[in-house]
């Protein structure tokens, strides 16, 4: 019954603590909490204890949390998915008609700025005549912040591509795999689409669907422009 008490007394403390290895540390040989005389920087835990399983499941969905949060953040997520799209479409009609790797990510990469940049100043430009507001630096830079979404998607192909140049891997191969990872980007992001709005399973099936559907005409793009 006190091992039962114990344990129980332990996962509240985890529950209700937002760090709870600040607290204590559980020696497995001892069975017993023992608290730490200081934290270390990096969050390392001390020799011969172990964190508790409460905490390590913590971690554990602070990590997934982070890994939805950069897949669908949630500010401006329609940037990430448009920079996304745009970059990749970019990359199947251009295709072979660059020579070298620093030709093929240096165009995408203006581009992507230029995408950016026009995005951003088309949407203040559009809110400057709706409401007669004056065009100010301050207007402009929050305009290009929230917009930044945009580059941020586009770094996810161009990710691709760069490992498949340092791999030493044909440009061409590099670029087909850019556009699957932009493909498996969309179905991901109609997942976690789906999970957060709980939709069903026939639900969910239609929503990867269609982000499938989308990244295969990317694709279909590169097919048709270059075969």
């Amino acid at each position: 019954m006190c091992r039962i008490l114990g344990a129980l007394a332990l996962a509240h403390a985890v529950a209700a603590s937002k760090r709870p290895w600040n607290r204590f540390y559980v020696n497995t040989r001892k069975k017993e909490t023992i608290a730490p005389s200081f934290e270390l920087p990096d969050g390392s835990c001390q020799a011969g204890a172990v964190l508790p399983r409460g905490y390590r499941l913590a971690m554990l969905e602070r990590a997934c949390r982070r890994a939805i949060d950069w897949v669908a953040p949630g500010e401006n997520p329609s940037g990430v998915i448009y920079g996304v799209i745009v970059i990749a479409a970019l990359l199947a009609a251009e295709s072979g008609s660059h020579e070298s790797y620093l030709d093929t990510v240096g165009s995408a990469l203006i581009a992507a700025c230029l995408y950016w940049f026009a995005h951003a100043y088309a949407s203040l430009l559009g809110r400057r005549l709706t409401t007669q507001e004056h065009l100010t630096a301050g207007g402009l830079w929050g305009a290009l912040k929230h917009d930044w979404a945009l580059v941020r998607g586009a770094t996810i192909p161009l990710l691709a591509l760069v490992c498949g140049w340092l791999a030493g891997a044909a440009q061409q191969t590099s670029v087909t795999a850019a556009l699957w990872t932009c493909v498996a980007w969309l179905i991901a992001l109609e997942l976690v689409a789906g999970v957060r709005s709980r939709a069903s399973t026939g639900e969910l099936a239609l929503q990867t669907g269609a982000g499938a559907a989308m990244g295969l005409a990317i694709l279909a793009l590169k097919v048709l422009l270059h075969h």
